[in-house]
């Protein structure tokens, strides 16, 4: 391998640790073009992480066609239900997880991203359907929300191109907690952290009655604190579903 030039290395160093960085608190977090290595920004954002259950078992099939076909099939639609929205920041897969990050200045957007969780969950209603048409696994996961004013940085190395945002705060790192406690121990398969449900839930009642409040379940763990587990799905979408999805 080329040899490091660690001599280099301390001036960037230096560089970076005496650069005059400003952190800026945005109610709404810009697209990645206005972030620089002089900045960084404060704004309010969730995060959603949907997340394979069981998918070691799934990976360590010897049918590397049929893990293909099951984890393309996953990952194209859920992406799809995500990167229509204007506020996307930041969409990608991790392994067995899809994720993307919002920014979410209002409550309004808060909702619109548990929107978004609530057509996922009745998506896999439709895949399993479709994978038990094509003679291949059924699989469930864990959808994980977190609302939180957290810290964004673009990180790398400057002048190479090699550079990503890091979500630094509650959102990112809770939303793939939760999404880890979906759909297993009995819990549902959406799982929101607490400021999520406090965002969303009068506009809920609003929309839908008090009936909405029974949509979720109020659950303590001494790690991740207070949280709601639900099962909510889009109706037209369901329907359409269990009338034999009819194009």
């Amino acid at each position: 391998m080329a040899k490091y030039d660690y001599i280099a290395g301390k001036r960037r160093i230096v560089e970076i640790l005496e650069n005059r960085l400003e952190v800026i608190d945005s109610n709404e977090l810009p697209s990645e073009e206005s972030f620089t290595y002089s900045n960084s920004y404060t704004s309010w954002i969730t995060a959603i992480f949907v997340d394979i259950r069981k998918s070691l078992d799934l990976f360590s099939n010897e049918d590397k066609v049929l893990v293909s076909k099951v984890i393309r099939s996953f990952t194209s639609e859920v992406i799809e239900i995500f990167r229509k929205s204007d506020n996307l920041r930041e969409i990608g897969v991790r392994g067995d997880c899809v994720y993307a990050m919002f920014t979410t200045p209002s409550k309004d957007d808060i909702l619109d991203v548990a929107d978004m969780a609530f057509y996922a969950n009745t998506f896999m209603t439709m895949l399993n359907e479709l994978l038990e048409e094509h003679d291949l696994p059924s699989i469930r996961v864990g959808i994980g929300l977190s609302a939180a004013k957290d810290l964004v940085v673009k990180a790398g190395r400057k002048d190479t191109g090699i550079n990503s945002m890091v979500w630094i705060g509650e959102s990112a790192t809770k939303a793939s907690k939760l999404s880890g406690v979906g759909n297993k121990g009995g819990y549902a398969p959406i799982v929101l952290s607490s400021t999520t449900y406090s965002n969303i839930i009068d506009a809920l009642v609003k929309g839908n009655g008090d009936i909405a409040r029974s949509w979720f379940s109020r659950h303590y763990d001494a790690e991740l604190g207070t949280f709601y587990g639900a099962n909510i799905i889009k109706t037209g979408f369901n329907e359409w579903i269990q009338s034999g999805m009819k194009e």
